[in-house]
């Protein structure tokens, strides 16, 4: 396999994030006094952007109201939140596999500290030579914007670059920064949404990864 960087999502791609966001998003809206959905329907919200998931929950644009919702689950995720979370069968030795064939690095919509934390918790650290992801303030909130920075911060060729992940949006983002990308079924995105978004390849398990990138790449 020639040398390429790789790109994963965190969230639905490395590790399944379900009882600690589904409780945090809980929480908030609990401490907001805010009608809460079902727990496969918070469940949806698994991968996009957090303030733009809270802005949906709440019904509003209220900047003050979304940042006092982002408070408040950030206080119970970085207590307990972040640890109720598992890395999905299969991935250590995915990762080991993959990493012959270059750089490996994580992007994602989490705090990067948040995502540096888990990373080392659930030892993928060693597989990683980035982890990058959200900045306070709203910073790479939007992927386009976080996978350009890391190319940039990188130096990566963006034709020798892939996109990992298991929602449109992954996709979406590795298109605008002229990334090629693979759609992944065990997460929370579904087919046609990985399909409609343009993803070059599918994988339909973590054993199957390293044959989809060598086959993608070449």
């Amino acid at each position: 396999m020639t040398a390429a960087a790789l790109i994963f999502d965190l969230d639905g791609t490395l590790t399944d994030p379900r009882p600690g966001i589904v409780g945090c998003l809980r929480y908030a809206l609990e401490r907001l006094d805010r009608p809460c959905p079902d727990e496969d329907r918070l469940a949806t919200f698994i991968g996009p952007p957090l303030r733009g998931t809270f802005a949906t929950l709440l019904d509003t644009d209220e900047r003050a109201l979304i940042e006092e919702a982002m408070r408040f689950y950030r206080e119970r995720f970085d207590a307990v939140g972040l640890f109720e979370n598992r890395v999905y069968d299969g991935v250590p030795e995915m990762l080991e596999r993959l990493r012959v064939a270059g750089p490996l690095l994580v992007a994602t919509a989490k705090m990067a500290e948040a995502a540096e934390r888990i990373v080392q918790r659930f030892g993928l650290a060693p597989y990683f030579a980035g982890v990058y992801g959200a900045e306070p303030g709203g910073q790479f909130d939007d992927k386009v914007d976080l996978l350009a920075h890391v190319l940039d911060r990188e130096r990566l060729a963006p034709d020798r670059t892939v996109m990992i992940g298991d929602r449109g949006l992954d996709v979406v983002a590795a298109h605008a920064n002229g990334l090629r990308a693979i759609g992944v079924l065990w997460g929370y995105g579904s087919e046609r949404e990985l399909r409609e978004a343009g993803a070059a390849q599918l994988c339909a398990a973590p054993p199957r990864l390293p044959e989809v990138v060598a086959r993608l790449l070449g």
